[in-house]
Order: structure tokens, then C-alpha cells, then sequence
């Protein structure tokens, strides 16, 4: 164990204590991705890029190079994932060549970076940063960082880097970092959360309420003798003024390291649009609003880091402390309400409704099946007979009962999405069954990963939704669902590239969702939208298993369901959303 800080660490303070910036590298794990190894999948449930030291640790060694090369203060080891490791490898073999051990990889992870810095005639100019994922969520993770602490015994980082973190659990987070600072090694921490709290790899903000939890903690953390504070791993809109909003409450350097492109599970969607020089002009923004740290998380090339280098030098940290950040409140919108008429025997357009058409559905195995709000938004299809000669998107299509109505409302196209592949297959079948697979196709995509191909004159969607308490385990880059919109809230977000631009979507929401900050995204996306039905559902089970949670949703918003008695019920709504009218010049 080291008695006092290495060289190389006490060069980085010292950079700090000049106030120059400090530049650390990017992703190594989509960098792998870029050189195109055999049987390498960029995904969580293959320890991310961690999989190189098992199974390609010489294109490790290249990619440490090129960051070396682009003027990197500190190297990550690529051992972000390590943390997984030791539960991987026991249900599966991680190394092509065969067995190997988590701990020796830690080991290989650290080597390999001061081979590089060596090589590169560097040694006390570049630190070396032991990367791992710091969401310590269970008793076992606890004892796998006891063991590092022996393998930094014999392999000693100039500094632990806890990255990616995320919710702050008083008794495991803490105690986590305790047992890191315990190995005498400068310890430096990074949180996925910008001003509007924890938020995900897409920008989602699932963490709840928080008030100045972040900001008390990083109060705590100094005092605690952690040496620097940072944010990675999100998309770089959730950057600004998070840094100056921190300053407030520490004197820790702050740092930041954003993502660019998009997780496609698998795979990393790189951001064509951020150039180096882009890149550049963020970092220059970040240290005008205090960052003293500068690096790239996943996306982020050495290129990037290059250019952010050269346009760092010679500048000062700005000091903005006290400085709110920006909150824009969007108007509050009412909707218009609309209860669709009581059923007839015949309807308007002379339909018999006893029995009802209602299409050849059948429900394969494995399938998610139709829910009330599935049946609420075919009814509107039914009635309406909304999709004749137009290109039609149904978003999580299940078993396809919108689809297939659409279809035979006459729509000129209609392509089926869902991230099940059992579900677009089902849905396929059940066109063939309607007589209508000439107007029908499908893919199974995420609708987080999703990149619209073409503009839509329709889009419909059924998606699931359910409030979960974010304090149970959960590992990678996917968060769970505190608000039980995060589907929801995607998709708005998604509809202005959707849309052409007199189209309209169609969406279900239900009433233990907010509608105010429905309708502010609708607002922000430049969409208006109404209500146009609605119905009624009694709690199934998995609504009654998440009662504590839905209440308390409930609590912190406008959300609601109804009583009766010991029963609890739901409403369902239908809302018709359309792209706002471009104002003339």
C-alpha cells in the first residue's frame, strides 16, 4: 500500500492548484467497438468494455496509445465493469482462451495502462485511474471491493476512479467509498446526475425528488478526503450549469465527462454531429462554468479529447457559484374532454355491432396481450376509421390489434415496431389471418435505441407503464422507473421526428401518471394535444404490488386514482397529439 500520493497524482494537483485543466481520457469501451473485434458485443451483459481484457487486451493496450497520444492527463484502466465480474464468471466462461480470474484481469487492467504511459515515455506525467461502476447495491459487491483493495496491494492506480454512480444509499455508498479511501489511494467519485437529479444513459430523470440531497453529499464526500468530484455518462444537453449548482455546496474539483451518441444494446450509436472542434466549444462552455476536469465517456473519441485539449490550454476555471441554473416552466395545458357516446346496435357509418368486427387476434405465447388501454385506443380506430391512405407507425404493437385495424381502416402503410421479436412475429401472423399483410410490416427495435426511417402521417401507442421504487438491485446502463413514464415521456420526445407535418399520434396514458408534466413535454416537443376518450380499469395484481409506489407518485404530483370501497381503480386516457402550426415569418 502506498505511504504517501505517487507522482503522478501530485502532478494533477498540482495542475489544478495552477488552475489549468486537467484532461482525462474517453470511452475505451466503444473505441473497441470502433476497431471491430470478433465476438465483441458492446453490452452490459458482457461487462461492457471490460470483455477486452479478457479477451483482446492488445487492442486495450492501442486504444490507452491513442489517449496517450491526444494529451491525456490521467488513462482509465478499462476495468469500468469489474465490479460484474466475479458473478459473470460464475455462470459463464468471459475469456475465449479460457479460465481467468477477475482479480488478475484487475491486475492486467492496471499494467496495461503504465505500458502504454512507459512506451510513450510519460511515467510521471500521466496517472493512471482504476475505472470502476460504484453502484455497490448488494452485500457481495461489498466483498469484491475488499478484494481490489488487496489487489491495489501488489498493483497500486495512482488514483480509484468510482464513475457512473447514481443513487446515493447511506449504508452503501458510503461505506463503498470508505473502503476505497482505506486503501490510502486518492479516490475521485462521478455521478450520472445533472440539475434535474439521477437521470439515465438517454437522459431520463427517474431518480424522484431529491431536493439538495447531491449537493450535501458532495459536501460530505470532501470531508470525507475524497479528492475530486465529477458527472459522466450522460448526454451533453444535461451538462449545463450542474457544475456552478455544485460549487455551492464544495470546494472538491469538479469535473465532467459526457457521453456522445446514443446505447443500442447492442452497440454504441456514435454522434456524427459533435466533431472535434463541437466538442471543443463544450469544453470550452464547461470551464467557463467552473470545470477543472475535462474527458469523454461513451462516444467521446480521442479525437474529441484532442481538440478539447488543445482549446483548454492556457485557460481558467470560470466561478460561478451561486448561479441558478435556468428552469423553464412550460404553460400549463388543459385538455378537452370528450366521452365518446354510449354504444349503439348499429353505428353511424351502419356497422353492426352485435357481434362486433373486431379483428382475428391470436395471442401467441410469451406475447404481452392486450391491455384496457390497448381495447380503449382500438375502439377510437374503430369508430373513427382514422388511417385510410395514410403511413401508419404503432409503437410496442404486442399482438397487433391496432395495427391490423389501422390496416383494414384502409392505411396505405403501416409498419409494426416492438422491442419483442415473439410480438412483431405474432403480429405479423395475425395480418395474415385479416387479409391485410400487402399493407403490413414490422421490426423489433427499442424504442430507446429507435431512429425513425421516414416521417409518419399516424402513430399509435399502447405503452406500458408502471411506477417502480428505484431502490431495489439493478445493474448497467438502463434505469428503472420511479415516475412509470419513462416509455411514455421517450416517445413524446420522439413524435417531432416521427410526424409529418400534418400528422397525429395517438397515445395512451393512465391516470397515476402526471398529466402536467405530460402536457409540458408536449410543449417543449412543439405539440398540442387533447384528450379525446377515456375509460375506467380496476388494479390488477402487479398495480396492487406497486401500490406503495403509485401513492407515492401520487404524493409528489398531480397524479390520482379512484376508491370504491376496498377496490382501486385507474383511468385510462386517450390523447390525439399533432405538431404545432409553424408560426410565419
Amino acid at each position: 500500500m502506498p505511504n504517501s500520493y505517487s507522482d503522478p497524482y501530485q502532478r494533477i494537483q498540482q495542475l489544478i492548484a495552477d488552475h489549468q485543466c486537467v484532461i482525462l481520457d474517453g470511452g475505451i469501451a466503444t473505441e473497441l467497438q470502433q476497431i471491430g473485434l470478433k465476438d465483441f458485443r458492446l453490452s452490459d451483459k458482457q461487462l461492457w468494455g471490460t470483455w477486452g481484457l479478457y479477451n483482446a487486451p492488445r487492442a486495450t493496450l492501442d486504444v490507452h496509445r491513442r489517449y496517450i497520444d491526444a494529451g491525456c492527463n490521467i488513462i482509465s484502466t478499462d476495468t469500468w465493469a469489474i465490479m460484474n465480474a466475479p458473478e459473470m464468471e460464475a455462470r459463464t466462461s468471459v475469456a475465449s482462451a479460457g479460465p481467468s480470474h477477475w482479480m488478475d484481469i484487475a491486475r492486467l487492467g492496471v499494467r496495461l495502462v503504465r505500458q502504454a504511459i512507459d512506451e510513450a515515455g510519460k511515467k510521471d506525467q500521466c496517472a493512471v485511474a482504476f475505472s470502476l461502476n460504484g453502484d455497490v447495491d448488494n452485500v457481495q459487491r461489498q466483498g469484491t471491493l475488499e478484494l481490489l483493495a488487496r489487489v491495489f496491494e501488489e498493483d497500486p492506480p495512482d488514483l480509484i476512479l468510482m464513475e457512473t454512480l447514481s443513487l446515493i444509499r447511506e449504508n452503501l455508498t458510503f461505506p463503498a467509498i470508505e473502503m476505497m479511501l482505506g486503501t490510502g489511494l486518492p479516490v475521485w467519485l462521478s455521478f450520472r446526475r445533472c440539475r434535474h437529479g439521477v437521470c439515465g444513459v438517454y437522459g431520463q430523470h427517474w431518480g424522484g425528488p431529491e431536493g439538495d440531497l447531491f449537493g450535501r453529499a458532495a459536501r460530505r464526500f470532501e470531508k470525507m478526503g475524497i479528492g475530486g468530484l465529477m458527472i459522466n455518462c450522460l448526454p451533453i444537453d444535461h451538462v449545463p450549469d450542474m457544475l456552478p449548482w455544485l460549487r455551492d455546496f464544495t470546494d472538491l474539483p469538479l469535473g465532467v465527462y459526457p457521453n456522445l451518441g446514443h446505447y443500442l444494446d447492442p452497440g454504441w450509436k456514435f454522434d456524427d454531429n459533435v466533431g472535434p472542434e463541437d466538442y471543443a466549444r463544450l469544453a470550452l462552455q464547461w470551464r467557463e462554468e467552473g470545470a477543472q476536469i475535462v474527458g469523454g465517456c461513451c462516444g467521446v473519441t480521442p479525437e474529441h479529447i484532442d481538440a478539447a485539449r488543445r482549446a483548454l490550454a492556457n485557460t481558467k476555471p470560470g466561478c460561478t457559484s451561486g448561479r441558478l441554473a435556468k428552469d423553464s416552466t412550460s404553460a400549463k395545458l388543459r385538455a378537452d374532454r370528450k366521452a365518446k357516446a354510449p354504444a349503439r346496435w348499429l353505428d353511424d357509418k351502419q356497422r353492426d355491432l352485435f357481434p362486433l368486427s373486431f379483428p382475428e387476434i391470436v395471442c401467441d405465447r410469451g406475447v404481452f396481450q392486450p391491455t384496457q388501454g390497448s381495447f380503449l385506443l382500438w375502439k377510437y380506430l374503430f369508430n373513427s376509421g382514422v388511417g385510410k391512405g395514410k403511413r401508419c407507425l404503432d409503437v410496442g404493437c404486442g399482438t397487433g390489434i391496432l395495427t391490423i385495424q389501422l390496416a383494414l381502416n384502409g392505411a396505405r402503410q403501416v409498419h409494426a415496431v416492438d422491442i419483442q421479436r415473439e410480438a412483431v412475429a405474432n403480429t405479423l401472423a395475425n395480418a395474415f389471418r385479416n387479409h391485410v399483410t400487402d399493407r403490413v410490416s414490422g421490426a423489433a427495435v427499442d424504442l430507446y435505441t429507435y431512429l425513425p426511417e421516414q416521417k409518419y402521417d399516424l402513430v399509435v401507442a399502447s405503452l406500458y407503464q408502471m411506477p417502480v421504487d428505484p431502490m431495489g438491485e439493478f445493474i448497467g446502463h438502463r434505469p428503472v422507473d420511479f415516475w412509470g413514464r419513462n416509455l411514455l415521456d421517450h416517445l413524446i420526445r420522439l413524435l417531432p421526428d416521427m410526424l409529418a407535418d400534418k400528422g397525429t399520434a395517438y397515445l395512451m396514458q393512465i391516470s397515476i401518471l402526471s398529466q402536467l408534466a405530460t402536457a409540458e413535454l408536449m410543449e417543449a416537443a412543439g405539440l398540442e394535444s387533447r384528450v379525446i376518450d377515456f375509460s375506467f380499469h380496476y388494479f390488477g395484481p402487479a398495480f396492487d404490488e406497486n401500490i406503495d409506489q403509485i401513492r407515492r407518485v401520487e404524493q409528489m404530483s398531480d397524479a390520482y386514482h379512484l376508491e370504491f370501497g376496498q377496490d382501486n381503480a385507474i383511468v385510462m386516457y386517450l390523447i390525439e397529439a399533432k405538431l404545432k402550426p409553424k408560426q410565419s415569418a
